[in-house]
């Protein structure tokens, strides 16, 4: 069932009380601070906050600051509550911490596909520059003993982070 708030008017002003001054139980005033930040729609945002930093402590931080920050600030504060209600040890550092071992993972992966592709155009013929047969036709390739140039891949990167045996798609 849905709650039905009673608003007095006071000078023609709401008095419903914002989500903070509702889980607190009191009154809330005109000049609330939380009351901009903290809608009565929005009861949970408040919740999940005041559960990780308290009240007081949110209410010092908001006081500190310039009306212009704190928004922001509000803000922050709901993504850090958030991240600490699904990981309390460690919050955003661990949410950041997991990523970055994601792209590293990835920038491993990344460098035993190009240490392969690297590996597989040097065991491939080079093809043959002949104007006469530019068919493809097996014909059309000739062996050599140099090494091909690759100009365009980073060697150091992938001799540096891949090894020439093992393949991107096989898992240890």
């Amino acid at each position: 069932m849905k709650e039905v708030v009673n608003s007095k008017k006071q000078g023609g002003v709401s008095s419903a009380p914002c989500a903070a001054c509702k889980l607190l139980r009191r009154r809330c005033s005109p000049d609330c601070i939380f009351a901009p930040y903290f809608p009565a729609e929005d009861p949970l945002k408040f919740a999940c906050v005041h559960k990780v930093f308290g009240a007081s402590n949110v209410s010092k931080m908001l006081q500190e600051l310039d009306e212009q920050q704190r928004g922001d600030a509000v803000s922050s504060m709901v993504y850090e509550a958030n991240a600490r209600m699904r990981d309390p040890v460690y919050g955003c550092v661990g949410a950041i911490s997991y990523m970055q071992q994601q792209v590293d993972a990835l920038r491993k992966q990344l460098a035993l596909a190009q240490a392969e592709v690297v590996h597989l155009r040097l065991r491939l013929p080079a093809p043959a520059s002949s104007p006469s047969n530019s068919s493809g036709s097996p014909s059309s390739y000739h062996f050599t003993n140099s090494k091909p140039s690759f100009d365009s891949l980073d060697m150091d990167m992938v001799v540096e982070q891949a090894s020439f045996t093992a393949s991107m798609w096989s898992y240890a």
